[in-house]
């Protein structure tokens, strides 16, 4: 009987334990099948995209003064008068310092006497030897003598003029290098002008871009002073030798802005829009994952996410240029990447 007994609890033991296996694979089952689900990420997608872009390039150039002029001095002397200070505007031909010209005065005094006598005593001498009153070789010391006091008469008469120092250019005075008192040197500098009225921009290129441009194309320049004003130049010179970085010299001339005006030395931006447009593939923005030296974007393949490397063109506001790692219709992930690795399974929503 005990036997009897043994071997039924025995059983129901064996029972149990079946039927709670059995109970834990279909929770186990069930687990699995949950967790399958929550590995699937959901994902926006957008389509690789042939379209037509401008060709664009902006790049950082410096204003300068279309004219500038340092002004030295001609001549030596102390300074008696000063005309100008740093700011004034100045016209072409404005006497900006004025040198001691006692003894140029003086020099010139008598040089301009002795070049209207020799004048007349030449005139007079012509007279008499058609009278035959004075022969030709008293003629041609006569025309000797006038000869020499007009030198002598232009000499001193710009020596003077050169007490009087002017600005050769309108503009604006940057810079004020004398004081009453001061004694000039020959070559001394006096003042600097500019001229902005009109300014030239210079910007360097690299050589891959530089052989879209040409003399006489518009650019387009704006700065962060002036945000919203947009100024309009034109490629004046294109230099033929590249400097050491491998970039060229380009130079842009635009006429200055009144109401809003540039300064010489600014930071201006410069963009060259050329008349072409590129068919070339796109993508949004905001696919891109990385950086943009190192371009990386997720692309769904059979509800699969894989990384994959691109080589990036221009990039605008809202989209990328994409020179190779993609082929047109192509779906990259635009929304979701957070969540992704490589090989992710992922569900596309729209």
């Amino acid at each position: 009987m005990k036997k009897i007994v043994l071997i039924i609890v025995i059983v129901v033991v064996i029972a149990g334990m079946i039927i709670l296996l059995l109970n834990n694979k279909a929770a186990i089952e069930k687990r699995a099948k949950s967790t399958v689900s929550l590995d699937t990420v959901p994902v926006t997608v957008a389509a690789v995209q042939v379209s037509p872009l401008d060709e664009k390039l902006v790049l950082v150039g410096t204003a300068y003064a279309a004219q500038e002029v340092n002004i030295v001095s001609e001549t030596q002397g102390k300074v008696s008068a000063i005309y100008f200070d740093v700011g004034k505007n100045v016209g072409a031909g404005t006497v900006l310092v004025k040198v001691d010209d006692e003894l140029k005065q003086a020099a010139f005094n008598i040089a301009e006497a002795n070049y209207e006598k020799a004048k007349k005593d030449l005139e007079r001498y012509k007279v008499l030897n058609k009278e035959k009153s004075v022969n030709d070789l008293q003629l041609e010391q006569s025309v000797v003598a006038f000869k020499s006091a007009e030198s002598q008469y232009i000499t001193t008469k710009r020596q003077l003029e050169d007490t009087k120092i002017k600005s050769p250019i309108s503009g604006i005075v940057t810079s004020r290098n004398v004081e009453v008192g001061t004694y000039l040197a020959i070559n001394t500098s006096v003042a600097n002008v500019v001229n902005i009225s009109s300014l030239k921009v210079k910007v360097n290129v690299a050589e891959k871009d530089v052989f879209k441009m040409k003399t006489g194309d518009k650019v387009f320049i704006n700065t962060d002073v002036y945000p919203d004003v947009t100024y309009t130049g034109t490629i004046k010179n294109i230099n033929s030798k590249s400097d050491e970085a491998h970039t060229y010299p380009v130079e842009i001339e635009l006429k200055n802005n009144q109401k809003n005006p540039l300064k010489a030395g600014m930071f201006v931006n410069c963009t060259f829009n050329s008349v072409k447009t590129t068919e070339s593939k796109v993508i949004p923005r905001i696919a891109l994952v990385g950086s943009i030296k190192s371009p990386q974007v997720y692309v769904v393949e059979n509800n699969t996410a894989k990384i994959k490397s691109i080589v990036l063109g221009a990039v605008y506001t809202d989209v990328i240029q994409v020179l190779d790692g993609l082929q047109e219709g192509e779906n990259v992930v635009t929304s979701g990447q957070i969540n992704l690795q490589e090989n992710t399974t992922v569900k596309i929503i729209r």
